[in-house]
Formats: structure tokens, sequence, C-alpha cells
């Protein structure tokens, strides 16, 4: 009856030390990104403001170029939601909907993710202007793990994960647009 005390302690010990550690861990994170693209920002801006327009650059969407899309609303404004379903695991099945625009500088989305797992995160692209005609475009995704769970941030870099498919995207946005 003793070693079954001590088993259960050791068990119980071994469950409340993640736990314990997650307490310590931060829930929310952000990643951004930024290119520069050699086009005027109302030109960019006027590009990535409408949802049909992201599947041409997004490595997201490029991922699953048979994924089911469907669109809600007047594209490009404050409302309208794009939603995707696709077999594949990494693109899975969600919903982004437009909720902010700062006409000519940024658009603010929130992304509803449904499969495989269940989350919302936020998400922004912005414009600003340089000189010679040149515009730095900024991706942002920011995003929150809730306890328990907050303790794979130790185990996953969301900076790399998320930053080098954000890269992907921009520099795909920068070579369509300066084709144009």
């Amino acid at each position: 009856m003793k070693i079954l005390k001590w088993i259960l302690i050791v068990i119980l010990i071994l469950i409340a030390i993640p736990l314990i550690v997650a307490l310590f861990v931060k829930k929310d994170y952000l990643v951004e990104r930024e290119i520069t693209i050699n086009k005027p920002k109302q030109e960019v801006f006027d590009f990535i403001k409408y949802l049909k327009n992201q599947p041409q650059f997004s490595k997201w969407a490029k991922m699953d170029p048979n994924a089911k899309m469907e669109y809600r609303g007047t594209d490009g404004t404050i409302g309208a939601v794009s939603t995707w379903d696709s077999q594949e695991k990494n693109v899975g099945k969600g919903e982004q909907e437009i909720k902010k625009i700062a006409e000519g500088d940024r658009i603010d989305y929130e992304l509803r993710f449904i499969k495989p797992f269940a989350s919302t995160a936020t998400a922004y692209m912005s414009t600003e202007a340089t000189p010679d005609n040149q515009t730095k475009v900024k991706w942002g995704f920011a995003g929150k793990m809730p306890y328990p769970m907050n303790i794979m941030r130790l185990f996953m870099n969301m900076d790399k994960m998320i930053g080098d498919d954000l890269n992907v995207g921009l520099t795909n946005l920068k070579t369509l647009l300066e084709q144009k």
C-alpha cells in the first residue's frame, strides 16, 4: 500500500509540474514581417485589401490550390469574409473577416480556424510609402494560446513557424505586383 501511495504522489507531481510552468509562460504572441515593393503605396493597398487577391500570394492558400474558397459580403470592405475548406492538414478549414480598414494604410482581419483545431487569431497588413515611389508592406499575425496549452510555446518557435510563411507570402506579393 505504501508503494501505491508513492506512485500516486509521483504521478501527481509529474502532472503538476507542467501546469505550474504553464502559469509563467506567455499566452500571447505577435509575428511580423515586412518587404519593400517597387510600386506606389495606393496601388499596393488597392491590391491587398481584396480577400479574393490573397490566394495569389499567400503561402497558406498556395499549399492547396484545390481548397474550396467562398466569399461573403462586399470584398475590400469591413465585414467581408473569405472561407476555406481543405483536405490538407496544414491548411484545414476556417474563415477570415475584414474587421477594420484605415483606407490606404492598414487592414485588420480576424481569422477563425475550425480545423484541424479551433482557434481565433488576428492579422493585419499595412502599407507605408517610402522614397522612390516604393511601398513598405508589413504583415502581422497575433494569437493567444490559452492555459495550459501555452506550455507548447516552450517547444514551438512561433516567430519562425509563422514568420517564414509570412516572408514567403510577402515575396510572392512583391513578385506579383512588380510584374504588373
